[in-house]
């Protein structure tokens, strides 16, 4: 396939590397202020924007986008209009995911976003959601949990901790919802405490704990790279153009067809 990259950060590179690696073409990358030439030898623009007035956008068969929240919702609006599938894996614009869906739905285009495109992250999703049903019954049992990653990282709680959370949510009947700040007082019984810890170089580690007064059950994720996110994005990629699809989707709708 032909796939465009917009976001030419670290995330960027990597793609562009993996996809390379499968056969697949890359003509064609977005990046505002570029470092280094493109492995792919690909056209660089600034902007979508620039690259359709240059009538760029053509012949193309996806766009994978990681950019940055300011931009992502813009950039996937514009690639709907243009009618070009899309996988991203941009977080802090789902303020405008309706937004999005709209312009999707309007284009008769199609589109995979998430939180987090890790294979690994997204079984575990499963995993805590199949457990905090298992456990609901059993009041005895407390849950929590909390996260960590690198001390460069700008938001906190993570987006892989908000979606974790409300997925065992939707799962208990005791847990109304999530609390993600420091707590300063005894929590209510119908909350979930979710922390958070930024520090040295953790790439990235998320634990969910049921605790009792008799035990305690822990399950946990640890990301040792990027390697995880390149495999499912590119994943989720080969299965939106593998046939004519139209619609919004998730990493799960991906998941539930391999499943």
């Amino acid at each position: 396939m032909k796939a465009l990259i917009v976001g030419y950060g670290r995330m960027g590179r990597l793609i562009e590397e993996r996809l390379l690696q499968g056969g697949h073409q890359v003509p064609l990358i977005i990046e505002p202020v570029l470092k280094g030439s493109p492995s792919s030898g690909a056209q660089v623009f600034p902007s979508l924007e620039e690259a359709r007035k240059a009538g760029a956008l053509k012949d193309l068969d996806l766009a994978i986008e990681f950019s940055l929240p300011s931009q992502s919702a813009d950039n996937l609006i514009l690639l709907a209009q243009e009618k070009i599938p899309a996988v991203c894996g941009t977080t802090g614009w789902y303020d405008r995911l309706d937004e999005v869906k709209a312009a999707v739905e309007a284009a008769s285009c199609s589109l995979v976003w998430a939180s987090n495109f890790s294979l690994g992250v997204n079984l575990f999703f499963r995993i805590a959601s199949f457990a905090a049903k298992l456990m609901d019954p059993f009041a005895e049992y407390d849950v929590g949990g909390f996260e960590a990653h690198h001390n460069n990282k700008a938001d906190s709680p993570s987006g892989t901790a908000k979606v974790l959370v409300q997925g065992v949510l939707k799962e208990m009947t005791r847990k109304k919802r999530g609390v993600y700040e420091m707590l300063d007082r005894k929590p209510e019984a119908d909350e979930l405490h979710y922390a958070s810890l930024r520090v040295g170089s953790v790439f990235g580690d998320h634990s969910l704990i049921f605790d009792s007064p008799a035990d305690s059950i822990e399950i946990s994720h640890r990301a040792r790279n990027r390697d995880g996110l390149v495999s499912g994005a590119v994943l989720a990629a080969q299965w939106l153009v593998a046939e004519k699809r139209t619609g919004t989707f998730t990493v799960d709708d991906v998941l539930e067809d391999i499943l």
